[in-house]
């Protein structure tokens, strides 16, 4: 298990940040979801055990959060979302120093440095000083320092904000690879829920410090059996139009068109019309839901 949380209370004066939080997660990708206020930064600083809370207990890597807060925090890497660089400080020299912190030797933590550093992508800057960097690098740098002690889980708070779309992709490219290629367990808390998509196997809603909804984003984007996505090899319109006609909403898409069936409807319909107007459909499959939508859901079963 990944960790475990069980009645988790954090108030800080008349504010209640976790609210009983209960729950089990299997190691993974994880998107972490919720708007602001939902409790997300306190979730984080109670699995780090940053802060102490007023009723709960949990496990990360099935170590203890309250009794074993250091043998934790060396077997979790954590990349925060606001900046935690060191001014004057070469790249090489503040990685390696975040691998001290976990407990390396000096000399292990400065070979790892390089290599990590590599890995990142920040090899020929890694002489230079870090407030010189670009956002894009200084992001890099902060998973680069901390993943060098290797660890089984690795947090992310929101690491693409601020970027521009192919700094984003780089951080993106690099999440998935630490969780697909390399095997480790990641948190990743976004707003963005499009980077969350593109990463996350499992994803976790969080709302006014309670748990909302979690599972395997396969099962939780459900297929819709009356809406469907189409690609057709002509202009289609004919073919759109006898549908419209017959009571289908039709509708563009980025790359098609998407077929909302009347009630009743079965998609024999569309393969009627396909032959009548003799139009080749190139591709028809069900609609899933977005993680917007199964978000947003969860956010307003929360609310009432």
């Amino acid at each position: 298990m990944l960790f475990d949380l069980r009645d988790l209370t954090k108030t800080y004066g008349r504010i209640t940040a976790l609210r009983d939080l209960t729950i089990a997660m299997p190691e993974g990708a994880i998107g972490l979801l919720g708007p602001n206020g939902a409790g997300k930064t306190t979730m984080i600083r109670s699995l780090l055990g940053l802060i102490r809370f007023d009723q709960g207990e949990g496990q990360v890597l099935g170590m203890d959060i309250k009794r074993n807060r250091l043998d934790v925090r060396q077997a979790v890497g954590f990349v925060p979302e606001d900046e935690c660089l060191f001014p004057s400080v070469l790249g090489v020299e503040f990685v390696s120093y975040a691998g001290q912190l976990s407990g390396m030797p000096i000399k292990s933590a400065m070979q790892r440095a390089h290599e990590v550093l590599d890995y990142v992508g920040l090899g020929e800057a890694r002489y230079r000083k870090v407030e010189s960097y670009s956002t894009g690098m200084k992001q890099r740098i902060k998973i680069a320092a901390a993943i060098v002690h290797d660890p089984r889980l690795l947090i992310l708070d929101e690491p693409t904000n601020g970027m521009d779309p192919a700094g984003r992709e780089d951080i993106l490219e690099l999440a998935r690879d630490l969780a697909r290629k390399r095997g480790m367990s990641l948190l990743f808390s976004s707003h963005l829920l499009t980077d969350v998509e593109s990463v996350c196997d499992q994803v976790m809603v969080l709302g006014r410090g309670r748990l909302l909804l979690k599972g395997k984003l396969e099962d939780l984007m459900i297929a819709h059996t009356r809406e469907f996505e189409t690609q057709v090899k002509g202009t289609g319109e004919a073919f759109f139009g006898r549908l419209r006609e017959r009571g289908v909403n039709v509708g563009m898409v980025e790359d098609g068109y998407r077929l909302k069936l009347p009630e009743g409807a079965s998609l024999s319909l569309v393969w009627e019309t396909a032959q009548e107007t003799g139009e080749q459909v190139r591709m028809l499959k069900p609609r899933r839901s977005t993680l917007e939508e199964v978000f947003l859901n969860a956010l307003n079963e929360g609310a009432a």
